[in-house]
């Protein structure tokens, strides 16, 4: 049934009720142009006024703040006289937990209408929200219905539903859904009384259920029920009143917090906890709580409130008291009273905030709650706190610990105990991680299988290091997954997400001494090169990105407008979830850095498999994600092989993106996982042939100066090493004349030594490749110069090595060495398409060279090439603002550069029509 034929456009509307949502609707409702005419609010708790009220009374609105409206069954004749004397035509009740009587109900011209949370008739009661959850409703939402003399039975004007997910609490959903949405249906609602089209639809009496108020003494968990019963129980009484249990010995009451049905990966290994009645022990694992339900199946509880109050991490029921209490700087004690006064401002009723003085036992509220996260947030430089901190560290003591352990990035849920490998090599200590790096926690791998790692310069054996499995990659992908889509990590600004990774390079560059000397004794990395490009050029890379994260950004795009109305469309671009990213041996560190740093500054969570024979800079680097407060999960780190843990990655359905950098070959059976598993997005940095062509009108000191970096740059190892080089006819016998002079220049040493030249090559297995590649070109005919051969020393030093005479048939113009040897072929005077011809008569194309004076000579060169990159009289000159990567069968994507962020994002079109 409609209302009045012709309503005014505004009304005298009376607001009843209380909270944050309460003075939402109230200000939603003023803004609409309506005259509130008073307010009716609860009385002041603890010295503090109700939000609604507070807001009215700025506004000089009347405000009324009774204790009760009635006295034994009838009305308060004083309560209804104030309300009278108002002369509301309608009555809002945004959310009230009064009793209000039916003199009032029906007082106004219009009646008053009710917002319930759940969808009537399904749970009438003031517990909604709560068996919604513990229903396991797959559909939730509110009701705006209009008042009568039953209990949430009047006749319904408005109703939204909304998805119910799998892990909402009462506080996701409400914050998510109802809070926002149940704004705009009262509103809404209103809009369609003033305009006469509200409707009156009898609630049918066909689904109804009516569940009582949730109190601490119904919330006990019944134990002989599925795991997703548990789940709903616990989730739906989170926080309030909270799902509690009997456990351990002697017998204390607990009670669970932040429940998940998610424990893909989890493998119940821990401490047991007996729980009276229930199916199986609990579990106490890294994790959190793995509780199971009478079909045997899992859930994960993260939180536990103890007998006295205290909230703790699930993970940390069994290791007793924390640690000794930190000290505080000078800089830090300011800021401690600084978060004192944001306190005693909460809290009105404290003379005087202690260190043991509880938020909650001196009156505080969920209000409170978000009301101190925000002050927290402009008093530290927009440190991000969750609700969930207040509520782990409740009095002012454990709250400043917390506090001052976020802002030093070495927080609780950071702390990491580590098993180092201790080794006093170039005159300091190193400290060698040697685990796998799986949510913020270094830990064996299954079975506890581990590999050696091998130093090249002596052969001997570094450490043992653990040797990732499948179920290894299965919980670091889950780990990942639980970091992106539930963790701190995705909550956080973009700003604050750069500011991180700053501090990521600033902890990089303070370590950058240790890292180079782990990369020189890993991977026979020379130490001064290491300092300068494997490490300093890691820690550009971070600086770089981290600049990027609070500038990527979509557009508006004019389209065609849908006539009358009109439209406006824009572009989010969004990280694409959990990535995984497979680096090779040759600059195990800078190789992580140049994929992470954008898969990171993008917003993504990662895993990361190094090269198995050059693991340890990768586990250092772990290490400094913590100390640099990279929440955990958001980095994972699998030693391993690939053929086991690369080979998950691609084929695991949780991974939305693989970054590879390695051979041409496993390249394409990566993307065919990557196609055949989820159709992941892919990027490849492949093999490489790169050209570089020396003209006679060069400059020809630097010509033989950049050739022979172009070749031998880090022994070789280099993807876009020079793979052959062709040098103009009239000037090739004095180029290969001087390139000779400076190779037997060249030492070669210990890559610790700081005037060493050239270090051992990565590993044993490669060495050998490098023999055969140089035998194989003796024998098709070409010209061994010098080199060639193994140096007879300990480890895996092989000579630096140049070929002339080079044919475009041979084995070795084809083939890349990926070694410190250089490839010669001469071409004739003048010849320039046909040297570009043989140049690009390769499946590969990730770089190119050219040497000349001539302006124009290289601009058509340099345009003929068909290579990602082209060097211009210099050679081996990356930057991490310039994109790199190849064309053809050297793969395709980009790492470096504004263009790599685009290989970690994806791009939502969103529409609308106004």
């Amino acid at each position: 049934m409609a209302g009045p034929s012709n309503p005014p456009a505004t009304m005298k509307i009376a607001v009843i009720g209380q909270s944050l949502f309460g003075q939402e609707v109230y200000c939603h409702l003023r803004k609409e142009g309506h005259e509130v005419v008073g307010v009716f609010t609860v009385p002041d708790k603890d010295g503090k006024a109700d939000p609604l009220g507070l807001e009215a009374e700025k506004d000089g609105v009347p405000v009324f703040k009774f204790s009760r409206w009635r006295a034994k069954g009838q009305a308060l004749p004083e309560v209804v006289a104030k309300y009278q004397a108002l002369g509301a035509e309608l009555n809002v009740l945004p959310f009230c937990s009064q009793f209000i009587p039916m003199e009032i109900i029906n007082a106004p011209q219009h009646g008053s209408i009710i917002y319930h949370p759940s969808l009537l008739p399904r749970h009438r009661g003031a517990s909604a929200i709560n068996w919604t959850l513990i229903h396991g409703d797959k559909k939730g939402g509110f009701s705006i219905f209009w008042a009568d003399d039953g209990l949430d039975t009047g006749d319904l004007l408005l109703q939204k539903e909304c998805e119910v997910l799998p892990d909402d609490t009462v506080s996701t959903l409400y914050n998510r859904f109802l809070f926002p949405e149940g704004i705009k249906g009262m509103v809404q609602a209103v809009r369609l009384i003033a305009e006469g089209k509200a409707p009156r639809l009898p609630q049918p009496e066909e689904g109804a259920t009516y569940e009582g108020i949730q109190k601490k003494e119904t919330a006990k968990i019944d134990w002989d029920q599925p795991a997703e019963a548990i789940h709903n129980w616990i989730r739906g009484n989170d926080k309030v009143p909270g799902a509690w249990t009997e456990a351990c010995e002697p017998l204390q009451k607990l009670t669970f917090f932040n429940s998940t049905l998610n424990t893909s990966g989890l493998v119940p290994e821990g401490d047991a906890l007996p729980i009276p009645g229930a199916h199986r022990p609990g579990v106490v694992t890294k994790a959190g709580l793995i509780l199971f339900g009478n079909d045997d199946k899992m859930l994960l509880v993260k939180n536990i409130q103890l007998e006295d109050g205290k909230m703790i991490l699930a993970s940390n029921f069994f290791k007793g008291a924390a640690s000794s209490a930190l000290e505080l700087t000078e800089a830090e004690l300011v800021t401690a009273e600084a978060v004192r006064s944001a306190w005693q401002r909460i809290l009105p009723n404290v003379l005087e905030v202690e260190d043991s003085t509880d938020f909650f036992k001196s009156g505080a509220a969920s209000v409170d709650v978000v009301r101190l996260v925000e002050e927290v947030k402009e008093l530290c430089d927009g440190l991000e706190l969750e609700n969930e901190d207040v509520y782990m560290a409740t009095t002012f003591g454990d709250f400043i610990q917390l506090l001052v352990r976020k802002l030093r990035g070495d927080d609780e849920e950071g702390e990491c105990s580590i098993d180092y490998v201790e080794m006093a090599v170039n005159k300091r200590t190193l400290h060698m991680p040697h685990q796998l790096f799986i949510g913020g926690a270094f830990v064996d791998a299954e079975g506890a299988k581990t590999f050696e790692t091998i130093n090249p310069t002596d052969g001997s054996v570094i450490c043992r290091v653990s040797l990732a499995q499948v179920t290894d990659v299965d919980k670091a992908v889950a780990a990942a997954k639980d970091a992106f889509e539930n963790g701190r990590w995705g909550k956080i600004s973009a700003r604050d997400r750069g500011r991180l990774l700053y501090r990521l390079a600033d902890l990089m560059e303070q370590h950058q001494e240790e890292l180079a000397t782990i990369e020189a004794l890993d991977a026979g990395a020379v130490y001064t090169l290491a300092l300068k490009t494997h490490v300093g050029m890691s820690i550009q890379t971070f600086r770089y990105f981290a600049g990027w994260c609070d500038k990527i950004q979509g557009s508006t795009i004019p389209i065609n407008q849908a006539r009358p109305n009109r439209n406006l469309t824009l572009t989010r671009k969004e990280p694409v979830g959990v990535c995984g990213i497979i680096i090779p041996w040759n600059y195990p560190l800078m190789m992580l850095s140049w994929k992470t740093a954008a898969c990171l500054a993008a917003g993504n969570t990662v895993v990361i498999k190094p090269a198995q024979v050059t693991p340890l800079t990768a586990l250092k680097f772990a290490e400094l994600t913590l100390k640099a407060g990279i929440p955990k999960g958001v980095v994972n780190i699998l030693p391993g092989s690939g053929s086991l843990v690369g080979q998950r990655l691609s084929d695991h359905p949780d991974v939305r993106k693989i970054g590879f950098t390695g051979s041409t070959e496993v390249g394409k059976h990566i993307m065919k996982s990557c196609a055949m598993s989820n159709v992941k997005k892919v990027s490849l940095e492949l093999g490489g042939k790169s050209p570089l062509i020396i003209f006679a009108d060069c400059d020809l000191n630097k010509a033989v100066q950049m050739g022979m970096s172009s070749v031998f740059f880090n022994k070789g190892e280099n993807c876009i090493a020079a793979g052959r080089l062709f040098v103009e006819d009239s000037i090739h016998d004095e180029f290969v004349r001087r390139v000779v002079q400076e190779v037997r220049k060249m030492k070669v040493g210990n890559p610790l030594d700081r005037d060493t030249d050239h270090g051992p090559q990565n590993h044993h297995a490669h060495l050998m490749k490098l023999m055969e590649y140089c035998q194989r070109g003796v024998k098709e005919g070409a010209t061994l110069v010098c080199g060639g051969n193994q140096i007879p020393r300990p480890g895996f030093f092989f000579e630096p090595t140049v070929f002339t005479d080079v044919e475009d048939h041979m084995f070795i113009a084809k083939e890349e060495s990926f070694g410190p040897v250089m490839i010669i072929s001469r071409f004739a005077d003048g010849d320039v398409d046909a040297v570009l011809s043989r140049a690009n008569a390769t499946e590969f194309g990730l770089a190119s060279g050219v040497f000349t004076r001539d302006i124009n000579k290289a601009l058509y060169v340099s345009d003929k090439l068909q290579a990602g990159t082209v060097f211009v009289n210099t050679y081996n000159k990356t930057d991490v603002a310039a994109p790199f990567g190849g064309f053809k069968q050297s793969g395709f994507g980009k790492d470096l550069g504004e263009a790599a962020l685009n290989e970690y994002l994806r791009v939502k079109t969103v529409t609308f029509e106004y």
